[in-house]
């Protein structure tokens, strides 16, 4: 044999080997198709029901939101109430403070009595508990004589 039989042969082995290589190569590549044909054959069938489960929750949650509004427009009438609670217990607290403020001023134009007689201990306490009850009484009447006077105007 000379050298150009001995190069034919070795190229037809490499070529056996190589095209055994491709078969096995592209056998793999026909299965992964057949897996790839598979999946796209099921796909339409797993869109429509994906679809179909997302309109399912589109409806349910448009009927809860319905449903949540009801009761909201249920519970407005209690909301406005609570509102006024509120409005009203804030103008008690504040008529409060100003009645707190105003019975400290008046408090202390009593200590400052207590201060300028120099009069200490228990018997500054039943000094300023007496100027208390003498201012109670005079707020007492001056409150008698404003009724009394609107008692007046109304029958006129």
């Amino acid at each position: 044999m000379d050298y150009l039989g001995i190069g034919v042969l070795i190229i037809g082995i490499v070529f056996a080997i190589v095209s055994i290589f491709l078969i096995k190569t592209l056998n793999n590549l026909a299965n992964v198709l057949k897996g790839v044909d598979k999946t796209v054959v099921k796909l339409p069938d797993q869109l429509d029901q994906v679809m179909s489960q997302t309109s399912d929750v589109l409806n349910t949650s448009n009927d809860t939101l319905a449903d949540v509004n009801e009761k909201i427009k249920a519970l407005s009438p209690l909301f406005y109430i609570v509102g006024d609670i509120g409005e009203s217990s804030r103008k008690l607290t504040s008529s409060l403070v100003d009645a707190t403020a105003s019975m400290k001023k008046n408090t202390s134009s009593g200590e400052t009595k207590v201060k300028e007689k120099d009069v200490s201990g228990l018997y500054g306490a039943v000094a300023l508990g007496y100027y208390l009850t003498q201012r109670r009484k005079a707020l007492k009447e001056a409150a008698a004589g404003s009724k009394a006077s609107m008692a007046a105007n109304k029958e006129s």
